[in-house]
């Protein structure tokens, strides 16, 4: 437990980071490729690369793939066109992507998850009723693309222990997760990226090393390896704790000018949707 608060606390100052700092100032691409780097720096000289299990390695690099490369690329992206406020709503529903994948690893079908997404995306207009887009709509896409992939991240590292037991300390085996994130965000970068918005000023320079040393490294270490230790309840909760955390410290330090009154109306019917998925569980 102690390592999924730490990480929320991270998250929390991170997203907001991102929004101020970075988001349309510093290329995307070239952001998620920095933090995956410096990342990779500190676990890939820890990392053991003898004698390990091809299949574990396997999953290693689809899970740092997926739980980093693709969530961040379109976590980037949806800052685009989302404020945020809004990205961290819209991160709530990760829960709901967690009961979708369980129900699929174990075949069957759970109707209520699919009635708590709708309801997620009912709040999500209420948030931005007067200013519902193609792009407001693609932000919101591409959130529940990069909750999705966070989500499966986190299940199959949890199934993953359980199925290839070490008495190694994990980190030993971690730097895998930053090579497959690497698979992504390198030619993400460049096919996609733009050279001429990389960062100019050392402020956005010292963001991402933060980014990359605390976010990125301790953080999805801590996190992975508290998502093993921990039940799948619990899980759910912390995922979402960042949530008010960041909306406070985003609402009192940078932004005062946001529709209090729409933010909690959609919020609460956000919050709903993860009450009905919750019903749902077996």
């Amino acid at each position: 437990m102690g390592y999924l608060l730490i990480v929320t606390l991270i998250q929390a100052f991170s997203f907001n980071l991102i929004g101020v700092y970075l988001a349309g100032h510093v290329d995307s691409y070239f952001a998620v490729l920095a933090r995956v780097l410096i990342a990779g720096l500190v676990f890939i000289p820890l990392t053991r690369w003898r004698q390990v299990e091809p299949g574990f390695l396997r999953s290693m690099l689809l899970i740092g793939a997926l739980q980093f490369g693709v969530t961040y690329v379109c976590l980037y992206l949806s800052f685009r066109v989302l404020t945020v406020p809004e990205v961290l709503l819209f991160t709530i529903l990760t829960p709901v992507h967690v009961t979708l994948i369980e129900d699929a690893l174990n075949r069957r079908f759970n109707p209520w998850a699919l009635l708590a997404a709708l309801v997620a995306v009912a709040g999500a207009a209420v948030i931005r009723f007067d200013r519902i887009n193609p792009d407001f709509f693609m932000g919101f896409l591409l959130l529940q693309l990069a909750n999705f992939t966070y989500a499966a991240g986190q299940v199959l590292y949890k199934h993953l222990m359980q199925r290839y037991p070490t008495n190694e300390p994990q980190y030993r085996r971690f730097g895998y997760f930053y090579v497959g994130a690497l698979l992504v965000a390198l030619p993400a970068f460049l096919a996609f990226g733009n050279p001429q918005h990389l960062p100019d000023a050392p402020l956005q320079w010292g963001v991402l090393v933060f980014l990359g040393l605390c976010a990125t490294a301790l953080g999805m270490y801590w996190w992975n390896k508290g998502a093993s230790l921990v039940s799948g309840g619990t899980l759910a909760v912390m995922n979402n704790l960042h949530v008010p955390v960041g909306l406070v410290l985003n609402l009192v330090i940078w932004n005062h000018s946001e529709p209090l009154g729409r933010l909690a109306l959609g919020g609460a019917v956000i919050v709903a949707s993860l009450w009905i998925s919750r019903r749902g569980r077996p």
